[in-house]
């Protein structure tokens, strides 16, 4: 039997190492459903993670959840969706706080929020719920970024915040912190546009249907075709 301190260490690596990749999210969530019996642990340890690392890293384990989930549901393992069901609500504050510090991921939550409902891992009243909440959200990011912009292009802040690391008390990002967002957000967005293109399985039952679409032949196509290629000939030389 593994050991359990062992297994939350590792876990626990997993979490804080997350980036925008499928494969990252994937890999954790299958080492989670492989020691399932360790499911409150490594529940609770999701939980420490989502309040101690940085708003991008938060970002990552939003996304993850959804693929936990996922997998659970689809391993019929569903302990781990019954908990995360629970506390869906600190799952959603600790990504996005109320204090403005997470405003650059509520379009992450509604998408996972989202991604979670089409699954019927959430249902649709309790995306509404915090939707509404969301929507606060929004508006205290947007007054935040309406401060004033001067004659030289830049944001006036008060004299005792030029310098600072915090706009109205919330820290800042840093540069490498912001940098790194940006290529995560465009990993991503690289992935849903592939994921638009992609074809699904359903493939053979896409021809089906547009065959049926199709009328049948009749006299009226055997004639157009052969003038068709009549015409064809001629411009062709051949008659």
């Amino acid at each position: 039997m593994a050991d359990p301190f062992d297994v939350r260490m590792r876990f626990t690596s997993q979490l804080q190492h997350l980036n925008a990749s499928v494969n990252s999210s994937q890999k954790a969530a299958h080492y989670a459903l492989k020691y399932r019996d360790m499911d409150e642990d490594l529940h609770s340890c999701i939980l420490e993670q989502l309040e101690r690392n940085s708003m991008n890293n938060r970002a990552n384990i939003m996304y993850f959840i959804e693929h936990l989930c996922d997998m659970a549901q689809r391993e019929n393992h569903l302990n781990f969706v019954r908990m995360m069901q629970k506390d869906i609500l600190t799952v959603v504050d600790a990504v996005a706080p109320s204090d403005g510090s997470g405003a650059a991921n509520v379009k992450v939550v509604r998408r996972v929020l989202q991604g979670l409902q089409q699954k019927s891992i959430l249902q649709p009243e309790t995306v509404t719920e915090i939707e509404g909440c969301l929507k606060e959200r929004d508006i205290a990011a947007e007054q935040g970024a309406l401060t004033p912009i001067n004659a030289n292009g830049h944001r006036d802040h008060p004299p005792n915040q030029a310098n600072s690391t915090k706009v109205n008390g919330v820290a800042r990002p840093d540069k490498r912190q912001i940098e790194q967002r940006i290529e995560e957000d465009r990993e991503r967005h690289k992935r849903l546009r592939e994921s638009i293109w992609a074809i699904g399985d359903e493939g053979d039952q896409e021809f089906e249907r547009l065959w049926e679409d199709v009328s049948d032949i009749g006299e009226d196509d055997y004639i157009a075709a052969e003038e068709d290629a009549i015409e064809r000939r001629q411009a062709l030389g051949l008659e």
